[in-house]
């Protein structure tokens, strides 16, 4: 299974960006995309956005037009930037690859990054 590391977060004010990163080793050879997901306390996970391989990008409506992911197969990682960031997007935000079992690009949720944000 690949395991991802996630890095990037902290806390912010309303109205602040954070940028993400996810690194998982063997990410551009193996062309595996990238889903990311949040998790706010006493709420289940929930999921962010998609990034692919190829750089297509799908999001949850609660953060298109705010949040925008990239990657740079150079170093397998892929990003999450994160602007105009509200109290409600405060989570530990997770990533993993985006493969079935048995597929190479089959991965955990990593530890996770928390994000807070408050005034």
């Amino acid at each position: 299974r690949v395991q991802s590391v996630e890095s990037g977060g902290g806390l912010v004010q309303p109205g602040g960006s954070l940028r993400l990163s996810c690194t998982a080793p063997g990410l551009s050879s193996a062309n595996c995309g990238i889903h990311w997901s949040r998790q706010a306390p006493g709420k289940q996970r929930e999921w962010v956005s998609w990034i692919s391989a190829d750089g297509i990008t799908t999001y949850d409506v609660s953060v298109k037009g705010r949040f925008t992911g990239s990657n740079d197969k150079a170093k397998d990682t892929v990003y999450l930037q994160m602007n105009e960031l509200r109290p409600e997007d405060t989570a530990i935000y997770s990533c993993k690859t985006d493969g079935v079992a048995s597929s190479p690009c089959f991965g955990d949720w990593g530890q996770g990054t928390q994000v807070t944000v408050s005034a």
